[in-house]
């Protein structure tokens, strides 16, 4: 049985510094003549801003500690190394908790939610809601990633998931909560292994998005939900579209350019979060590049495409019409996520015992509303208990 490690983070002064090189001969395309900031991509104003700040006023070392701060560990699972969080609970019987993140996100996204779901009383809350996390980093995604290394996809991630819980850490039994690809990957456990599965809390919902007509929809809300799903489909889908059939050509230009990799990551987190306008209602400057600086030091954004090119050539990963997730599910929308399928489409699918719709947030809750997340994850455990 493999046994877990301890890992400390430590990027090399010489990685540091050509990035700041690389910062220094930045070039940027120019403003379109016309349209609103943001209308066409990443706003050129605001990247110069973040650009300026990354190479000027970020600290990495300081981020670096606070991540260490955090018990982390890696693992030889499937073939490779898989780096994980491990963090022991505060009370009288911690859950075990998986906690799976997506793109293009990293286990930094958690920082903020993992001591409210660990240490509950610390927060006001009931130590006996405490869980003992597990947030490990998605096989090819940051410090799971070395150059060379086999390429997963979510059913491989899934898979890989369950050999770190059950044969290394010995949790037979455990809840599984992630969004983006963290959802998927929760619900491929839930579908493979569901003996090992107390439940799955998801704040995306991974049902096939195939163009509706809303003419056929029976009733308003599938009628609403087919003309977000259109809007998606029609408006936000070509990032995933390049990653899912030519990824390797995209990788030339976001592995040699540290502004470009920015422009690609943080117009996602400001399309997918509840932020008013203005991204930096959600996320400040050091959260944005503490997530884009671990892409760019570990060199992991090719292979961190590499879920949407299986999913375009090899389907749907999940479920399936005739394979229900019959485990316990509980299912937290926020205001801005992405999508929002109605009830009635996501109960033939999942096993809906709890249904959240959060007054504020979207698509990285953890990060941009941890109390909120956390707060219903919790809620949701008591009845699992």
């Amino acid at each position: 049985m493999p046994q877990p490690r301890p890992f400390t983070l430590h990027v090399a002064d010489d990685v540091l510094d050509d990035l700041h090189q690389r910062l220094d001969r930045a070039r940027f395309p120019d403003l379109p003549p016309h349209g609103e900031p943001w209308e066409y991509g990443t706003d050129v104003n605001y990247l110069r801003d973040l650009v300026a700040y990354w190479r000027d006023g970020f600290n990495w070392r300081q981020q670096e500690a606070a991540l260490n701060a955090v018990p982390q560990y890696t693992a030889s699972v499937a073939g490779i190394d898989v780096h994980f969080l491990h963090v022991p609970g505060v009370g009288p019987n911690p859950m075990p908790l998986l906690l799976s993140h997506g793109w293009p996100g990293s286990i930094w996204e958690f920082h903020k939610v993992i001591p409210r779901l660990t240490d509950p009383g610390r927060f006001g809350g009931d130590p006996a809601d405490a869980f003992t996390v597990v947030a490990p980093s998605l096989p090819g995604y940051t410090l799971s990633f070395k150059p060379g290394q086999p390429r997963f996809g979510i059913a491989e991630i899934g898979a890989a998931f369950l050999e770190l819980m059950r044969d290394v850490l010995g949790y037979n039994r455990f809840l599984a909560q992630g969004g983006d690809w963290g959802a998927f990957v929760s619900t491929i456990i839930a579908l493979t292994e569901p003996t090992s599965t107390l439940g799955i809390h998801i704040n995306l919902v991974p049902l096939r998005r195939e163009p509706m007509n809303p003419a056929d929809a029976q009733t308003a809300e599938v009628q609403a939900f087919a003309d977000e799903l259109n809007f998606w489909l029609r408006e936000e889908t070509g990032y995933s579209g390049i990653q899912g059939t030519k990824p390797q050509t995209l990788a030339f230009g976001l592995t040699d350019s540290p502004v470009g990799l920015a422009a690609w990551i943080v117009e996602k987190f400001r399309t997918w979060s509840d932020n008013r306008g203005n991204i930096e209602n959600s996320f400040s400057k050091d959260e944005l590049l503490t997530n884009i600086t671990l892409y760019w030091v570990t060199g992991a954004i090719a292979s961190s495409f590499w879920p949407y090119y299986v999913r375009q050539h090899a389907g749907w990963p999940l479920p399936a019409a005739d394979r229900r997730v019959e485990v316990p599910t509980a299912y937290q929308a926020f205001p801005k996520d992405i999508l929002h399928p109605p009830r009635s489409i996501v109960e033939r699918a999942f096993n809906i015992q709890r249904w959240t719709v959060a007054p504020r947030g979207g698509h990285f809750a953890a990060l941009e509303v941890p109390d909120l997340l956390a707060e219903d994850v919790r809620a949701f455990a008591r009845t699992l208990r």
